[in-house]
């Protein structure tokens, strides 16, 4: 983005150029007066040129004050210093060559004219010195957002890498348990899930956001591993309706919310129970909630390493724009909401485009 920017910013010589032509052309338009008086606009335009190579000779010790990063003060004062003696001597140079081959000398035009001249050169220096800050600052601030952004990718790899040990280690222990069972023909459906779970997992791991489909699908490969695992003691409603389906989300978002619901929720009742998960738009914004059957007395009921981590991940993406509740609306029913800010996979691309 840097590069792009600053190839985006004028380069030096196409701002002198504009500078002084545009300056130049204020001076014709002031001296509409004069036009009867000879002279007169060759005159301001040879002016001009000789103001042109001061600023040209000004243009080294101004990258060598820029580079001493002094203040703005001490810079104005050496820079002011600097524009007298140029100014001085290109004015002297000027009238050396042009003014008396041509016109009778008055002391009072050259020290007007030398007035001129160090003004000119001082605002040029001025102007100088505020592009470049501008130009530092900008280059401070993208450095300062590139640093932010690597951060925050590092800090979401490392909570992702949290999450999949834990859910492979539940899984394999499932497979343990239903070979020990007999249950061969369960043991490898859900060995053959879970490849299928970890390579979707693969795929999706460097990216930060996905479409709501496809973390729903994610979600789909888990539940089937589960259902393999637990039978007709784990019943799935999911609800989504199709304008949700574009939302983006962060990847890995639902699994280890829906593997908290069966694990400290479903799996720990006798009878089973049930996982549901809704989706809608509301006021500009996705809300995504998991309902799951529980039966716990309020002091065992936890977090989870999921839910907290989610959390987490959530801050880093959203900031403060984002919500992640977890309720007991029922005695029996644990509930968990999560807002997030609506961004349809079209504006994800588009912003993508232009960061980059």
């Amino acid at each position: 983005m840097l590069n792009g920017e600053s190839a985006r910013f004028p380069s030096f010589w196409r701002l002198q150029a504009l500078g002084w032509t545009g300056l130049y052309a204020l001076v014709v338009a002031a001296s509409i007066p004069l036009l009867g008086k000879a002279g007169a606009l060759k005159d301001s335009g040879l002016a001009m040129v000789f103001m042109f190579l001061g600023s040209c000779l000004l243009r080294p010790l101004c990258r060598s004050l820029v580079r001493r990063s002094l203040s703005w003060l001490a810079f104005e004062i050496r820079a002011f210093g600097w524009s007298f003696l140029v100014g001085i001597t290109t004015c002297l140079l000027f009238y050396e060559v042009v003014i008396w081959k041509f016109h009778r000398f008055q002391w009072g035009a050259l020290a007007a004219d030398s007035v001129d001249f160090v003004v000119a050169l001082f605002l040029w220096c001025s102007l100088y010195f505020s592009i470049k800050q501008w130009l530092q600052s900008a280059q401070e601030r993208e450095r300062l957002l590139r640093a932010e952004n690597e951060a925050r990718e590092a800090r979401l790899s490392a909570l992702r890498c949290q999450l999949n040990p834990h859910f492979l280690f539940n899984s394999l222990n499932a497979v343990s348990t239903l070979v020990l069972e007999g249950n061969a023909p369960s043991a490898t459906r859900m060995l053959a899930q879970i490849g299928d779970l970890l390579r979707t997992t693969l795929e999706n791991q460097m990216l930060s956001e996905i479409p709501l489909s496809q973390e729903i699908a994610l979600t789909g490969l888990y539940l089937a591993i589960e259902q393999t695992r637990l039978g007709d003691r784990l019943q799935v409603d999911l609800k989504i309706p199709p304008e949700t389906l574009d939302a983006m989300v962060p990847s890995m978002l639902l699994q280890p919310l829906v593997e908290n619901a069966i694990r400290h929720g479903v799996a720990g009742l006798v009878e089973g129970g049930w996982v549901a998960i809704r989706t809608k738009l509301r006021g500009g914004r996705l809300q995504i909630v998991i309902r799951n059957s529980a039966r716990m007395a309020p002091s065992e009921r936890s977090h989870g390493i999921g839910l907290h981590n989610t959390k987490e991940r959530l801050e880093t993406l959203y900031g403060a724009d984002q919500r992640l509740s977890l309720e007991w609306p029922q005695a029996d029913v644990c509930e968990v909401t999560v807002e997030l800010p609506l961004r349809t996979a079209v504006e994800a691309e588009e912003a993508f485009a232009c960061a980059h």
